[in-house]
């Protein structure tokens, strides 16, 4: 099943890119491992692989032995993905993404906890392995999908199916209504 963060994402790829198909959790028999999102948009030809990491409070953090193993853990997610999609999806044009909210840095944080930091060295290793460039889904960027999204919900009037696009689209009918009507809540 789907957590939130897939569900954000594959609504973002179907609604706002036009992917076709999508799947989550998808599992790679050759490494024993899962991508998290795959979105295809046959009419463009492209092919999304993206890894959704919502760790809210504490921001990005992958840890192994009681220490940050954010850089290891997302070299390898993405290394295996990159094989993964060169092996089966090579027709396609490839486009990696890592979606996450709250990716601290910068400030009093040392370079061990500096999670933007982290990012860096993971698009570097990956750019040096492959060749590949890592798009980041994080913070600013991460809220303004979620505003394309509710822009694409509130524009359009039949039901949608995803329960986070259904969501935005209750959001954004609800406050419609009440911008319109006088006060309508029943006395407690």
């Amino acid at each position: 099943m789907a957590n939130i963060g897939e569900q954000i994402v594959s609504s973002y790829l179907r609604y706002i890119e036009g992917c076709d198909f999508i799947q989550t959790n998808l599992y790679i028999v050759d490494t024993q491992g899962e991508i998290d999102v795959v979105g295809i948009c046959l009419k463009e030809q492209k092919v999304y692989i993206c890894e959704s990491a919502i760790h809210l409070t504490t921001g990005l953090l992958y840890t192994k032995d009681s220490k940050t193993n954010n850089i290891e853990k997302l070299t390898e997610k993405f290394s295996r993905d990159i094989e993964y999609a060169e092996k089966y999806l090579s027709e396609y044009k490839r486009i990696y993404m890592l979606w996450s909210p709250v990716v601290k840095g910068g400030g009093r944080r040392s370079p061990e906890n500096d999670q933007l930091l982290h990012l860096e060295k993971v698009q570097a290793n990956i750019k040096a392995k492959y060749g590949v460039e890592i798009e980041l889904v994080i913070n600013e960027s991460f809220k303004k999908r979620l505003n394309q999204m509710r822009t694409y919900a509130k524009s359009v009037t039949s039901e949608l199916k995803c329960p986070v696009m259904r969501m935005y689209q209750v959001e954004a009918y609800l406050n419609e209504h009440i911008q319109k009507s006088p006060s309508t809540s029943v006395p407690q």
